[in-house]
């Protein structure tokens, strides 16, 4: 008998240690796993349940009860700031959802997020963190924690952030491609912090581009397509640098949702919830979210990267109407005109040119900027895009191999001769890398940029903190007295800017002298 016993201690012991062992290299395999990787292993082990959506589509009952736990309320907290430096996603987004206080002491907003893999990754809204001192994060279940960001896009107006937790519950991610236009939805999220209020609705439309991501006045940006001038004309569409293609629904949202969860009958996330049109502010109809397909991308480049890792075409271009084609003096009122393709960047290498009209992208017609915008914005470096081109009365079809660099396009920035106005000029403030650093970024000279002020040159074209300035004007550069010197030997004119963004990627930005101010 005492034998027997000492058997089953030893199988039980035996055991214990084989479970331990095996949950130590499941977490250090996990921690290595992608957001896709980490659902597919949540959901095998939690499968939704198939009672009531497949059968009774008009029954929200279960897609209300898989969500809602996962949906998360964010307060944050910002340093007081004067209104007139508010920024444009500021003053778009602030009143909408959640709004900002006035700027007396520490202000507030509110907003929603998701979690989307049990180790507390939780995607929202840029909008909703930048610039917060301290994110705090009340779960379904009334947890709180405080989060920190893993890191932003204001292309897209999506964040992902984190929070110390394990064992949370999940959104299960769909595919916005399948969703259709007239099906039923959920929106999920905290309105008037009224915390995880569902309301329904359909899908009212796709694709929709409405300009809310981006600047309201002329400027260079930096896009997916390369740096393009955007210039505002008289009720005419523009340019801008936000990635959008909205799915549109009449789903109630209000302040407070933006972030929140965009859901089918099957509890599945297909959009996060990001802006609403409105004259009051308040829910007249119209929400819109980011779809979750164009999201997964962005997503998963922030996890493993800390920056998104965008392709570019290369190409400025103006999305054509009637007006459009009048003052074109073309007979095609429908796709994307071709302004200009920047030298080195992908669309030059395939051939692309001023005049080119693109009406297919991957063999969809393309109506509205949106049609180009998404599928490029979901590919990386070296991926290819096909697209068909309309020049003069021949349609062709040409494959697009998209570059980490948009080339260079033409563009001015109005600067003085004066070093001292040249270099405040660029707005932007620098220190002299250690010779550790030049080993660590492989540059033999270069300067880091640690601080980027509001509407100046480096801000206006993108050039963001933690940025290396190896030459200016081909003058290596490892000091401010080199910029100063460097920035007084224009070229025919040029101001040229080498370095490269924080996540690695090279940039060449040309300045042409204005006449100054």
């Amino acid at each position: 008998m005492k034998k027997f016993g000492l058997t089953i201690l030893t199988a039980f012991l035996g055991g214990a240690l084989a479970l331990g062992a095996y949950k130590v290299i499941e977490n250090k395999y996990a921690d290595n796993m992608s957001i896709e990787d980490k659902q597919k292993v949540y959901f095998t082990n939690n499968p939704l349940s198939n009672n009531g959506s497949s059968d009774a589509p008009t029954d929200f009952t279960v897609a209300a009860a898989e969500v809602t736990p996962a949906v998360v309320y964010i307060r944050t907290t910002y340093k007081s700031q004067d209104n007139s430096g508010q920024d444009q996603m500021q003053q778009l987004f602030g009143d909408m959802f959640g709004g900002r206080m006035q700027p007396q002491g520490p202000q507030m907003a509110s907003g929603s997020g998701v979690i989307i893999s049990p180790d507390g990754y939780i995607v929202t809204n840029n909008h909703v963190v930048e610039k917060a001192d301290k994110i705090e994060i009340t779960t379904n279940d009334h947890q709180h924690f405080t989060a920190k960001v893993i890191g932003t896009d204001p292309n897209t107006d999506l964040a992902l952030i984190k929070i110390s937790a394990t064992n949370l519950p999940i959104v299960k991610l769909g595919n916005s491609d399948n969703v259709k236009v007239g099906e039923w939805v959920l929106a999920v999220g905290n309105p008037f912090r009224l915390t995880s209020t569902v309301t329904a609705g359909i899908v009212s439309a796709k694709g929709r581009g409405l300009g809310l991501i981006g600047s309201n006045q002329d400027e260079e940006q930096q896009t997916p397509f390369g740096r393009m001038h955007v210039q505002r004309q008289n009720g005419g569409k523009q340019l801008n640098k936000g990635i959008e293609s909205f799915i549109q629904t009449d789903a109630a949202i209000n302040p407070g949702n933006s972030g929140g969860a965009l859901v089918n009958t099957k509890g599945e996330l297909i959009g996060i919830n990001a802006a609403i049109a409105s004259q009051t502010g308040s829910y007249e109809g119209y929400g819109f979210a980011i779809p979750i397909n164009l999201a997964k991308k962005v997503l998963n480049d922030i996890q493993k990267y800390g920056s998104v890792k965008r392709g570019y075409l290369g190409v400025s271009f103006k999305e054509l109407d009637q007006d459009a084609a009048d003052q074109l003096h073309i007979n095609r009122n429908v796709g994307l005109y071709v302004d200009d393709v920047a030298s080195g960047s992908g669309a030059a290498q395939a051939g692309l040119q001023h005049g080119d009209i693109i009406t297919k992208v991957n063999g969809n017609k393309v109506y509205e900027s949106s049609d180009l915008q998404e599928p490029v914005a979901r590919l990386q470096p070296g991926d290819k895009i096909n697209l068909t081109i309309l020049r003069g009365s021949e349609e062709k079809n040409v494959s697009v191999t998209l570059k980490a660099d948009a080339g260079n396009l033409g563009r001015t920035a109005a600067v003085s001769k004066s070093a001292e106005e040249l270099y405040n000029k660029l707005g932007a403030s620098f220190k002299s890398l250690t010779p550790a650093e030049k080993a660590k970024y492989h540059v033999r000279s270069g300067v880091i940029v640690t601080q980027v002020r509001p509407g100046l040159l480096f801000d206006d074209t993108q050039i963001p903190v933690g940025s290396i300035i190896t030459s200016i004007n081909k003058q290596p550069v490892n000091n401010s007295d080199d910029i100063s010197r460097a920035i007084t030997s224009m070229h025919n004119g040029n101001l040229i800017i080498t370095g490269y963004y924080p996540d690695g990627t090279a940039f060449n930005n040309v300045f042409q002298q204005g006449d100054g101010e």
